[in-house]
């Protein structure tokens, strides 16, 4: 491994320096060059350095440490973090540069330089399309400032965790996609929910109740992306889960809305519904019906705005119930078949002019629209 100096005029080791803030964001530290130091002394370790380009001043000293993670992104930017809560990011100007310094860390670490492929794997199509250019980070900039980290989803992070999602964060609508975005790419939700359950058998009251905040505050984020996956089969009976443990409520006062569903609820099919499309949108619709009647709070004017999308997703959900029966060739002539039976007992017959009645009414709702 080679020492190189840092020259003023060379390109190739010119960097900004990133940390990332409270806020889970990236913040611009300065601009410099770079250089990898080999020890000075017994038993010490390599270190990365960057001085200031401005007054040569030291904007970053670094030891390379073996079990440390380094990622190596968009071919000019690596990324690793130091302690807990101190994430560092250098943006290199030219690729050359940032592969000098990558195969430095991977020298340390016994690793082959190629293996930050592996590390690509989670980045989202809009981030893999950056590349460098003239001056110094700038797309990685671009990309940097349009990214939210979000901390692990583990017990002892779920109170920076709910943080993301404070009042006042929640109104900036730039930072609800950013966090969106971050949810949806990071496969966070299914991570929430497993933890849900592990917290659930260990009786876990306290993280139960951040857990309640943090699903609370995605539906807020209002994103059919993110609905898509709360409301989806494998998930919407934890997502209702976590909801029951609403911090006001007591153990004994929390409403058990998976006993009322699964014991409670019927589903009354007037007809023999084979199409299992049509029945699992059923389902689904009257479970997502039941959250907004039942289990959110009654939201105030700026939270009725941001539950807008969760509106659309039901509406759209019941145009597809309404099309799916009306294409149906033997449910409707059916439903009146049975209807002109003479036979028919009067609490079925009951049933079917109700159902009826919805589907007429609704179908009207539909047709404005």
């Amino acid at each position: 491994m080679s020492s190189s100096s840092i020259r003023p005029s060379n390109n190739r080791t010119r960097v900004k320096l990133y940390t990332l803030n409270e806020e889970r964001q990236w913040d611009d530290r300065g601009t410099g060059f770079v250089t990898c130091l080999s020890p000075i002394a017994p038993n010490t370790s390599y270190s990365i350095i960057v001085k200031s380009e401005m007054d040569g001043s030291i904007l970053l000293e670094s030891k390379i440490h073996v079990h440390t993670n380094y990622q190596k992104q968009q071919e000019t930017l690596i990324v690793w973090s130091e302690g807990e809560k101190y994430d560092l990011a250098l943006s290199f100007q030219e690729k050359a540069g940032c592969d000098d310094i990558w195969e430095n860390i991977c020298d340390v670490q016994g690793k082959d330089s190629s293996s930050y492929l592996a590390n690509t794997n989670n980045l989202t199509n809009d981030s893999a399309i950056y590349e460098s250019d003239d001056d110094c980070g700038e797309s990685n900039e671009n990309y940097l400032s349009s990214t939210i980290i979000l901390p692990p989803v583990e017990l002892t992070q779920l109170h920076d965790i709910c943080n993301l999602f404070t009042p006042d964060k929640i109104r900036d609508g730039t930072r609800r996609d950013l966090l969106a975005r971050a949810i949806e790419t990071g496969n966070y939700i299914r991570k929430l929910v497993d933890l849900f359950r592990i917290c659930e058998n260990l009786e876990n009251i306290d993280s139960l109740h951040q857990l309640y905040e943090i699903i609370r505050s995605i539906f807020y984020l209002n994103k059919s992306t993110l609905f898509e996956i709360l409301f989806h089969d494998e998930f919407i009976m934890d997502i209702i889960g976590c909801l029951e443990y609403e911090p006001q409520l007591t153990i004994k006062t929390k409403r058990n809305h998976r006993e009322f569903l699964n014991k409670k609820a019927t589903f009354k099919e007037v007809i023999p519904i084979c199409n299992q499309e049509l029945l699992g949108k059923i389902h689904q619709t009257y479970r997502i019906q039941y959250i907004q009647d039942a289990i959110l709070p009654a939201p105030s004017l700026f939270e009725e705005n941001l539950l807008s999308t969760m509106n659309s997703f039901l509406f759209f959900n019941k145009v597809e119930i309404v099309t799916l029966l009306y294409e149906d060739p033997k449910f409707l002539s059916q439903l009146f078949i049975t209807l002109k039976d003479d036979n028919l007992l009067d609490d079925k017959r009951k049933d079917l002019m109700l159902f009826l009645k919805e589907f007429c009414v609704f179908s009207q709702t539909l047709q404005q629209q």
